[in-house]
């Protein structure tokens, strides 16, 4: 194999069609093709290459050609990181703009019960830089804990403890104050690991009673996405995000009218329910 060839699953995520890990799946499955045969974990390939998923032809694309698009979510608890749920649960792909012959590529996740900040881009190089653990992206939280929090527990969660998958820690905690029993912290971690804030503060016997993150990187969440909307990252800010992630800032494409108009449908119609629905034939009193 020539100096050209690349790893299948990183030219499947490039073309739109999921994240490396989702490809990685789909290839231990057997639902990938190269040139008529069953691929196999490992395999590269090369641009020239026929590529199929679920016998479905794949355009290959070199990674310049990639549009590098980047939005915003809000995301509300009790929504899912996953495309389908098998129990019809609401999952954050429900809420985001259509792509035509793209994929929204989530930049980490959040589970069901956290809030906030979730970044999604069609450029799959650039969500697997920013949330490979090398790359030392900063993730902030916002975290209102349950009962009196020692100056020993936060300087134990600093200098490092040992969860069941390995050694985590905060980079920063700080104090923003709180009512009764709940006081607010900011905290900083520089991965994403699953629960992994939660189990910090679990580890010195404390309980997370709600869980925000308000920054990726560079990326503040902010009054742009109200809980449960998205909105398109300007030029500067994908290019800051990018950098961090150790690639060549590229320009971001112009939305096509049609893309436009699909966008601004998809936003109107999808904002989040303020309340409970009233049963039909229910009359106020």
């Amino acid at each position: 194999m020539s100096n050209t060839s690349e790893k299948l699953q990183k030219v499947l995520a490039r073309a739109g069609l999921g994240s490396r890990r989702e490809m990685e799946a789909a290839i231990a499955d057997g639902r990938v093709k190269v040139n008529g045969k069953v691929a196999t974990l490992g395999d590269r390939i090369e641009m020239r290459d026929r590529v199929s998923v679920d016998d479905r032809p794949v355009t290959l694309r070199g990674a310049e050609e990639v549009p590098r698009r980047v939005i915003m979510y809000n995301k509300p608890e009790g929504e899912l990181c996953t495309r389908k749920d098998p129990e019809g649960r609401r999952t954050v792909f429900d809420r985001l703009p259509r792509l035509k012959g793209e994929r929204w590529i989530a930049i980490g996740r959040l589970d069901i019960n956290t809030s906030g900040l979730l970044l999604f881009t069609t450029d799959g190089e650039l969500a697997n830089r920013l949330m490979h653990p090398s790359t030392q992206v900063e993730r902030e939280y916002a975290v209102r804990v349950m009962g009196e929090v020692a100056r020993e527990q936060i300087v134990a969660m600093v200098e490092g403890v040992m969860l069941d998958d390995g050694p985590a820690r905060f980079t920063d905690v700080q104090e923003f104050g709180g009512e009764g029993i709940n006081t607010w912290f900011h905290v900083v971690i520089m991965e994403g690991r699953n629960r992994e804030v939660r189990r910090l503060w679990e580890s010195q016997g404390l309980t997370v009673s709600r869980l925000k993150r308000v920054r990726y990187g560079n990326i503040f969440l902010d009054k742009r996405a109200k809980a449960g909307e998205w909105t398109e990252l300007t030029q500067d800010e994908i290019d800051d995000l990018a950098v961090q992630a150790g690639l060549a800032p590229r320009k971001v494409p112009e939305l096509t009218p049609d893309e436009k108009n699909r966008w601004s449908r998809d936003k109107h119609k999808r904002r989040p329910v303020q309340a409970m629905r009233k049963p039909k034939g229910h009359r106020s009193r």
